[in-house]
């Protein structure tokens, strides 16, 4: 049992694998969302697909940080920080949707924005768990 406490405490909100993964996501989608705008594309499906993966990694961001909150002893400001996961988590949907709605490009920038913010908040949600809030 106390091995187990102990992991709890030291176990990390932000994993580096899925911090890693979620910055390289927004980076690529990013990229390719410049490309879209630059020639006046709409947003295709494979883009969907990718947001899709890495909305699926800041849900596994979202329950680990939840777990890791309730288990650890540091002094992490519990309200703010979820928020920033959830958050985290809510932008890229809204984003899609709302492209999805803007048939133009204008909903092609609007999920860049999504992507953008994303990768903005995830390096807060690091910030608010290495202690700075």
């Amino acid at each position: 049992m106390l091995a187990r406490l102990n992991c709890l405490t030291t176990l990390s909100a932000v994993s580096p694998w899925v911090y890693g993964l979620v910055l390289v996501l927004c980076g690529i989608s990013a990229v390719v969302l410049v490309v879209h705008l630059v020639r006046d594309q709409l947003v295709e499906d494979g883009m969907f697909l990718l947001l899709a993966v890495t909305e699926l990694a800041l849900l596994v961001q979202l329950v680990w940080g939840c777990v890791a909150l309730a288990g650890t002893e540091r002094d992490v400001e519990g309200t703010l920080f979820v928020s920033y996961l959830v958050g985290t988590t809510l932008a890229l949907p809204i984003g899609a949707f709302w492209s999805l709605a803007e048939r133009s490009r204008a909903g092609t920038a609007v999920v860049l924005l999504a992507v953008v913010t994303v990768a903005a908040l995830e390096v807060r949600v690091d910030a608010i768990w290495a202690g700075a809030v």
